[in-house]
């Protein structure tokens, strides 16, 4: 890689203990710059990423509000969990716990992508009060779970519990910057070469680690129902941003599993949404059109 991108605002690293874990927090801007209608504003990463990724769309973004972007327990520079799985509950804690770390009396900002983005939704139908924006960048959440499928999900939960995870690793920083353009194409030789030190680590072996518990990999033997989803989304009383890409392929990608129309009944119990579309982009839209994405976050979170 001949370049390598370069922060306009570099981000501050530090870690904060919740619920018995080192969280590594990414940090722009500081508490100073907090007022009640700008209020902290915190991005939640979406699976196999990190805090650090949403560093171009925090550098396109106007200066004077206090951005953390915090590592998912068992992502990035956070610790691991103590258990040999994951539990979306766990998620649901550790950002309750966040939260209540960076703002204990007031409402804040709050993003998530993917995974991060489904999370932050549960999140602001649970605790409704402690969000004043909310804004989901492609998450769509997951299939409705039917009761004949819990057999099958739990013995799979059980047999995969038996089974060594493992991550990828990698010969060079350039070998993970390729890796990440093969799965973006859309991403920039400078973003990826940026990226790639954010992404993995070098480790004893000499060789490039992605950062991220294998552990992850195993299925959630927890299954999701609409009806669920629909009770806790309808709930949210904060102005929703919904963000997407181009469009995503349902059928491709559920394989009719889950449909375009089943998502809209989920998206219509939020009582007030407000929609954008960046095209061209696909999933990773923070990388894919940051500026856009900033111009809308600046203008969505300041607007009256």
């Amino acid at each position: 890689m001949s370049t390598i991108y370069q922060p306009r605002r570099e981000a501050r690293r530090a870690h904060v203990t919740l619920r018995g874990l080192r969280i590594h927090l990414n940090l722009w801007g500081d508490a100073s710059l907090v007022r009640p209608d700008r209020p902290p504003l915190l991005l939640m990463h979406g699976w196999m990423d990190v805090g650090a990724s949403f560093q171009f769309a925090v550098d396109a973004m106007h200066d004077g509000r206090y951005i953390v972007a915090a590592d998912w327990r068992g992502f990035g520079h956070s610790d691991a969990t103590r258990s040999d799985c994951y539990w979306f509950a766990d998620y649901l804690g550790d950002l309750d716990a966040l939260i209540d770390h960076l703002s204990p009396d007031a409402p804040i900002d709050l993003a998530g992508h993917s995974m991060g983005g489904n999370i932050v939704m549960t999140y602001a139908g649970v605790r409704p009060a402690r969000i004043r924006r909310l804004v989901n960048m492609e998450g769509y959440g997951v299939p409705d779970a039917k009761p004949q499928q819990a057999p099958e999900r739990l013995a799979q939960w059980l047999d995969e519990l038996k089974k060594p995870q493992r991550m990828r690793s990698f010969d060079s920083l350039e070998g993970v910057a390729r890796q990440l353009m093969k799965t973006n194409p859309r991403l920039p030789a400078d973003k990826a070469a940026w990226l790639a030190a954010q992404w993995s680590q070098r480790r004893d072996d000499g060789q490039w680690h992605v950062l991220g518990d294998p552990a992850h990999k195993i299925v959630n033997p927890v299954m999701t129902r609409a009806e669920d989803v629909i009770a806790t989304w309808g709930r949210i009383s904060a102005p929703l941003l919904w963000v997407e890409g181009e469009g995503k392929d349902f059928d491709g990608w559920y394989d009719g599993r889950y449909t375009r129309p089943q998502f809209e009944q989920r998206l219509a119990a939020v009582p007030k949404v407000q929609r954008l579309k960046l095209d061209p982009a696909g999933h990773m839209l923070h990388h894919d059109q940051p500026e856009a994405l900033a111009r809308a976050l600046d203008a969505f979170l300041d607007a009256a």
